[in-house]
This record gives structure tokens, C-alpha cells and sequence, in this order.
């Protein structure tokens, strides 16, 4: 059986609009959308514990029409794609976390119904980049149309699923793979830690796109079919992967190496991306 393709939705705009992303990537993919919606529900059988007043036939109404809602508008998107709705117990990212085992892909808006407005990135879809298991993808407005799929590309070892995600994805929507690696200047890593006074910008340059070149080269072999175009640029990964972002229809990151903690620079795409970003679990 085809593992399908879950999206979590709140009833949010922000939702709405990762359901009809997730609807036509299940078309794509040939594999069932499962809508998901997280409300933290008590047992009724803990007679210590009394059930709180919002739960009840009045909230499973409400849990109804908003997966009605957001079934609509899949199915305006991908007619022929099975969907099928689930009200899940819990706190969002943990149930989710849970429930994205048995999918493919997992899909989230950028912000949900919760927190402030002003926020860039919502608690859910932050914290699901950091341990969600399968390939999250972050759902954000799309500003201009995306004709390629760009990955971030540090050029060093252990990015084959990454990579590999990324020239899948491509191959899928029948469009180009921009590989993108960005450099900077390297740190001190402790006090009196010496750096060199003057860099030689453009012989790092070379070296930076032999590595990438080198990463690539499999994976050019892999996907033939897919047009290929290198970029190396000088700059935080975030914003260069943030700029590139304004022509992607996908932008393609690695998640972070340590659990529960979301790094620096997929945090700041999360939030200022031009469009959805996928972010790629290291296989377990």
C-alpha cells in the first residue's frame, strides 16, 4: 500500500493553503492525502480528572465542519486523489510527529491558528522541522511563479538524501535543480583561536565548487533527465537560500543534526522563504 501524503490542518488560511499544496503533491505522487486535525482531548474514564467544558458534542461539530472545509478544498485541487479525514489526540507537533511515521511526506502551513500574528514561524511547523521523521514540507505563500527546485548543498558527506530528495522532486514536476552552496568566512571556535588576516575570496571560491561539483556527480549520473545548474555564492546560507527562494517552486533543505533543536539556518528560511521549503530528516 502507498504511503500517503499527511497534512495538518487547524482551519487557519495558512492550512487551507498547505492542504491544497499537499492535495496536488498526493496527485503527483500517486498516493492517498490524509488531513489530520490535533485537539488535545481528556478521558472520559479518569473519574478524578474532569472532563473540560470545550470538549463535547459541540467541539467534535466544530472538529467536523473544519475537515469538511479543508476536504473541499483538496478536492478541488486533486478530484481523483483518495482523501481521508482523522482527529488526532494530543499536543500538534507530537501527534503529528507520531503519525508521520506510517506517511511520506508531511505538510504544514507556517503558522496556525495560535500564537501571534507578527510571528514569522508558528510553534508547530518549527518544532515538526526538528523531529518530524519523514520530509516535512513547510507550506508558505508563493510570490511569483517557481520554475525550478532549488536544494541547499554544503558540498560535504551525508547529504545523499538530501540531494536525492531534491533531483526526485525535480524529476516529478518536470523542472530544473538549481544546487546552492553558500559560503562564509570561517570563525574563531574559541578564544585565541588565530584566523588567517587576508582570505583569498576567489581561490576559496574554486574550492567550494569543486566540492560541490564532486557532491553532484553521482547524482548527475542518477537523474540524466533532470537539468542540473550549480551556484556557489559568497554569503549566509540563509539568505542566499532565501533569494533563491524567489524563483523555486520548492526549496529543498536538510534537517537539523541534533533532535528538538532547530538550526539557525533552517529556522530563518522557515521564515523568510518566497515559497514552501521541504526539510529532509537524515535516515534513520
Amino acid at each position: 500500500m502507498t504511503e500517503p501524503v499527511i497534512v495538518g490542518v487547524d482551519g487557519s488560511d495558512a492550512s487551507l493553503e498547505a492542504t491544497a499544496w499537499a492535495a496536488r503533491e498526493a496527485a503527483l505522487r500517486g498516493a492517498p492525502l490524509r488531513l489530520v486535525h490535533v485537539t488535545l482531548r481528556w478521558a472520559y474514564d479518569v473519574p478524578l480528572v474532569p472532563q473540560p467544558a470545550h470538549w463535547g458534542p459541540a467541539a467534535q461539530a466544530a472538529c467536523r465542519r473544519l475537515l469538511a472545509q479543508a476536504t473541499e478544498r483538496a478536492r478541488a485541487e486533486a478530484p481523483s486523489t483518495e482523501i481521508t479525514t482523522e482527529v488526532l489526540d494530543g499536543a500538534a507537533a507530537e501527534a503529528i510527529t507520531v503519525a508521520a511515521q506510517k506517511a511520506q511526506l508531511v505538510v504544514v502551513g507556517s503558522r496556525g491558528r495560535g500564537g501571534f500574528a507578527g510571528l514569522l514561524l508558528g510553534s508547530v511547523s518549527r518544532d515538526l522541522a526538528a523531529r518530524c521523521p519523514r520530509p516535512l514540507v513547510v507550506v508558505r505563500p508563493r510570490q511569483g511563479d517557481g520554475g525550478e527546485v532549488v536544494v541547499g548543498a554544503t558540498g560535504e558527506a551525508g547529504q545523499e538524501h538530501i540531494l536525492r530528495f531534491a533531483f526526485e522532486e525535480a524529476l516529478l514536476r518536470r523542472l530544473p535543480l538549481r544546487a546552492v552552496h553558500a559560503w562564509t568566512h570561517p570563525v574563531a571556535g574559541f578564544p585565541g583561536d588565530m584566523q588567517p588576516l587576508v582570505y583569498d575570496v576567489a581561490g576559496i571560491g574554486r574550492e567550494e565548487e569543486r566540492l560541490l561539483a564532486e557532491a553532484l556527480a553521482g547524482r548527475r549520473e542518477e537523474f540524466p533527465d533532470v537539468p542540473l545548474t550549480e551556484q556557489v555564492a559568497h554569503g549566509h546560507p540563509a539568505r542566499v537560500l532565501a533569494d533563491a527562494s524567489a524563483s523555486a517552486e520548492l526549496v529543498v533543505v536538510g534537517a537539523p543534526g541534533r533532535a528538538a533543536f532547530l538550526g539557525s539556518t533552517v529556522h530563518s528560511l522557515l521564515g523568510h522563504a518566497h515559497g514552501p521549503v521541504a526539510v529532509v530528516p537524515r535516515p534513520a
